[in-house]
């Protein structure tokens, strides 16, 4: 009883500090409510010159997390959109910020309406462990473009990654400006539960329902960008050279630990033996060899390579086959995995996988496909590959998932002037270039009206003549 004491103590003093932390953040903003272009700006290039400043000690520091991160996988998956981010919003600022004039109808004359974008606040961001660098400056471009002020809280699973930003982001902003967060679960228990202007959480749908509660408490809105199993239609006319190398690249990147990475592949049941080859001749030219290999990521922890060999296990217990494309792994370099034979009573086929590990799943025609995928919780994102437009199209109308790639894998993610979000169990809202502005601005109507008021006119007592005119004008 006394040790439980002490963590409630512990727990209630953290949450203390949070808040405490939150309401100086609000403060300030309260002192400057409504920061001007030039202001948000300099933010965006300072944020701008501090990451292309620290290239090589960030990508350290990620690798250091994950016991080996490719380096160009960070420069490609992180660096790199995150810079292109910032150039696109400074490109777009001014326009974004402009107020919308709005059309006022005949009735209501002479008046004129429009809509303001103004800051929320103080926006929360959780980050998950797999892009520590991606996932924190994504959401926090679009919040400080539309004139707030951001608090982070960074995974307890990437420490280094954490510390680092805390360091560098302290060197261009006052922590009433931008704040970084680092602590265990416990912490981004407390976190999730302030009662912030706008709350986005990148992370597992389990994990996402929890935020999503906390949030409620306070009437927090949120941006939930969680995962699901994105799947992967392979055509049955593709070449399967090109469709494999292309969900190759998406599955291998990051050894799989991706959001929107390829979860299973549908593939015609005469071709899996072809896309089967040819799918393996992409994994083995990208990476011969896993031993000392600095291109192929780690799993970021013990406890998570132990999930996916409990998924490996569950699957060759119930029947299926597993396929590994490397002899050998490396201490925590997973070997990537096919699997074939699978069903749905598979845990691998039930939770989103995160690792390298492909199920292959037959399909007899593109009608059975779509309806395997609508069937089950609609994705973050699918990947189609095909290059006929009907089916293309047909694709496209018949699915609901947060995102598309028609022909490609993961780059929908980085296009600056695409949204990038969720659908049902896949999340909720976006963000992203001008999507972001919005999702943290308060898009808010404004109706102007000077000196004459023809609405007199209208004014009790009711039953002129000159109302009933009106009535026969206008309510019709």
């Amino acid at each position: 009883m006394h040790g439980d004491a002490a963590y409630l103590n512990q727990l209630s003093s953290e949450a203390d500090r949070l808040l405490a932390l939150l309401e100086r953040q609000r403060k300030a903003f309260q002192a400057n409510p409504y920061p001007n272009g030039e202001d948000r700006q300099q933010w965006l290039e300072a944020l701008h010159d501090v990451l292309a400043s620290n290239q090589q000690p960030l990508i350290e520091a990620i690798s250091h997390d994950f016991g080996n991160r490719s380096a160009d996988e960070t420069r490609l998956a992180e660096l790199m959109p995150s810079l292109h981010g910032i150039q696109h919003a400074k490109r777009h600022l001014q326009c974004w910020m402009k107020p919308s004039r709005r059309r006022v109808g005949m009735a209501f004359q002479p008046a004129s309406a429009k809509v303001v974008y103004q800051p929320l606040g103080v926006v929360g961001v959780i980050v998950p462990w797999n892009y520590p660098l991606y996932l924190a400056i994504g959401p926090m471009i679009g919040a400080l473009a539309a004139g707030n002020r951001v608090m982070l809280k960074m995974s307890e699973s990437t420490p280094a990654t954490g510390k680092l930003l805390r360091e560098l982001l302290a060197e261009i902003f006052p922590e009433e400006q931008v704040a970084v967060v680092l602590g265990d679960v416990e912490t981004g228990i407390a976190f999730s539960q302030l009662p912030f202007d706008h709350l986005l959480f990148t992370g597992s749908t389990s994990v996402g329902r929890q935020v999503m509660r906390a949030a409620a408490e306070n009437l927090t809105p949120v941006t939930l960008e969680l995962g699901g199993k994105s799947p992967a239609i392979v055509s049955k006319t593709v070449p399967l050279a090109d469709a494999a190398e292309r969900i190759a690249f998406g599955k291998t990147v990051n050894a799989g630990q991706t959001c929107v990475a390829p979860d299973y592949v549908l593939v015609p049941r005469p071709r899996i033996d072809g896309f089967v080859a040819a799918y393996r001749a992409a994994v083995q030219r990208f990476y011969p060899v896993l031993k000392d290999n600095p291109d192929y990521t780690s799993i970021v922890n013990a406890r998570q390579l132990a999930r996916l060999q409990t998924y490996l296990d569950d699957a060759a217990a119930k029947g299926a086959r597993l396929l590994p494309l490397h002899e050998v792994g490396q201490d925590r370099r997973m070997p990537h995995h096919l699997l074939l034979d699978v069903s749905d009573d598979m845990q691998v086929m039930q939770d989103e996988i995160f690792g390298p590990l492909l199920p292959i799943v037959p399909y007899d025609d593109l009608d059975q496909a779509l309806a395997y995928v609508n069937e089950r919780p609609r994705p973050l994102a699918l990947y189609y590959f095909g290059y006929d437009r009907a089916e293309q199209r047909q694709v496209l109308r018949q699915t609901h998932s947060g995102g598309v790639c028609l022909n490609d894998t993961l780059l929908h993610v980085a296009q600056d002037d695409l949204p990038f979000g969720g659908v049902g169990p896949s999340g909720m809202g976006h963000y992203h270039g001008h999507e972001g502005f919005l999702t943290f601005s308060k898009a808010k109507g404004v109706f102007i009206k000077q000196r004459l008021n023809a609405a007199r006119l209208i004014y009790p007592p009711y039953g002129k003549a000159l109302q009933q005119l009106i009535y026969k004008l206008f309510v019709r």
